[in-house]
């Protein structure tokens, strides 16, 4: 959205906070949602939900001091409308207009950026390791990563930039030090957070495989390689070099009771295989997941729970409320999984959704390669993450 200065409105409409919303929204109350960024911004990524209607109207179409009847239109008279832009200026001005204009509207606090900063810990109650592993879980993007504490000691997998503080505030409340920051691959869709914990004293660990690709800044990373074992308290994380999404790609059995795939197998889909490889690439990149899920995933028991780095809407919670699930159910449920290869590599490559908003700028930033501040960091990555290789759920129905 382009810079504006907005006036005061007459009337100061509400506000509530993203959190609170998305508390409603997880509640299952309808809510009615008007997004007044550009088209373009609301098509890419925006607030959704099975209780959510959501309305996009461009903000400068409330700036005219006319404003034309077709604008309320689409504006139901009984309902709250909650008002959103990407900072939360623009949404104040125009929930102000409608409070004005007699509509019971309000406006959420920091727009999309702070519906952005929405990041849950949720506890895996299906997990029966050693120790106790959380899922944290961005809505905004889909990002999830875990948070592993047994005793005094903690490890975070796939750590995002922006929470750097968050995680290591986590373990101090669990009276552990947090000593290890694992990531699976090269990031694609969000900013790397380990390198920032390498600065508050944590180990970050990224795989060789994945430093090879061409990380500027190795001196300051510990390489990981397949069989590796990383040791939390008494929780063993053992280091599988599962690539296919990426070259590097590596997933990290913890306790031997969970999988942390990354992007190498979802709970409702499996990786896309084009975003380090190309086009040009994608099919034997796929060839290579096919290789991977066959020979190194799909072995282990059915009992251990897959715990992917991403979701998406086509996902469905297990009871805890995480996104994810015994080794055995995807077997049962995900056809991906017993095809042959040519059928995989056909489905794989059919229904790709967009590549991540600013994959390449991303890409470079995790290489070590583009050096930029904690705010661009934050902006480059909004949006969905778009990292499976479907649109849809390729698990059940």
């Amino acid at each position: 959205m382009a810079d504006v200065d907005f006036p005061e409105p007459d009337v100061m409409p509400e506000t509530i906070e993203p959190a609170t919303l998305k508390t409603r929204i997880d509640d299952g109350d309808a809510v009615t949602i008007l997004d007044v960024r550009m088209s373009g911004e609301y098509d890419e990524w925006h607030i959704d939900g099975e209780s959510v209607e959501t309305t996009n109207v461009p903000y400068y179409e409330f700036l005219d001091e006319d404003i034309g009847e077709d604008v309320f239109e689409s504006l139901p008279e009984d309902e709250q409308i909650t008002v959103v832009c990407a900072k939360g200026k623009a949404s104040e001005y125009i929930a102000g207009v409608l409070a004005k204009e007699g509509y019971d509207a309000v406006n959420v606090a920091d727009g999309m950026n702070g519906w952005a900063s929405i990041y849950e810990a949720v506890e895996l109650e299906g997990y029966d390791g050693a120790g106790t592993v959380f899922q944290y879980q961005r809505p905004s993007s889909g990002c999830l990563g875990y948070l592993v504490v047994d005793g005094d000691e903690a490890a975070v997998i796939d750590p995002l930039r922006a929470f750097t503080d968050r995680y290591l505030d986590d373990a101090q409340a669990h009276d552990a030090e947090l000593v290890y920051a694992l990531d699976t691959h090269v990031h694609a869709d969000h900013v790397s957070g380990i390198r920032a914990l390498a600065e508050a004293g944590v180990e970050a660990v990224l795989p060789a495989a994945a430093i090879d690709r061409g990380v500027e800044d190795a001196e300051k990373l510990t390489a990981g390689s397949d069989g590796d074992v990383f040791t939390v308290g008494d929780v063993e994380i053992e280091a599988i070099h599962t690539p296919g999404h990426t070259t590097g790609m590596t997933s990290y059995l913890v306790g031997e009771r969970l999988l942390a795939t990354g992007d190498g197998l979802f709970v409702e889909s499996v990786a896309r295989p084009d975003l380090e490889a190309g086009d040009e690439g994608a099919e034997d990149a796929a060839k290579q997941l096919y290789e991977t899920l066959q020979e190194r995933i799909l072995p282990l028991a059915d009992d251990v729970l897959i715990a992917g780095g991403h979701t998406s809407e086509a996902a469905d919670t297990a009871p805890d409320g995480t996104y994810t699930a015994p080794l055995g159910e995807l077997r049962e449920e995900m056809d991906a999984l017993s095809m042959s290869e040519s059928e995989f590599v056909q489905a794989v490559l059919a229904d790709m959704p967009p590549r991540p908003a600013n994959y390449e700028a991303i890409i470079a930033t995790n290489l070590g390669q583009n050096a930029i501040d904690d705010a661009e960091a934050f902006t480059l990555e909004l949006g969905p993450n778009n990292c499976a290789a479907s649109q849809d759920s390729l698990a059940g129905d």
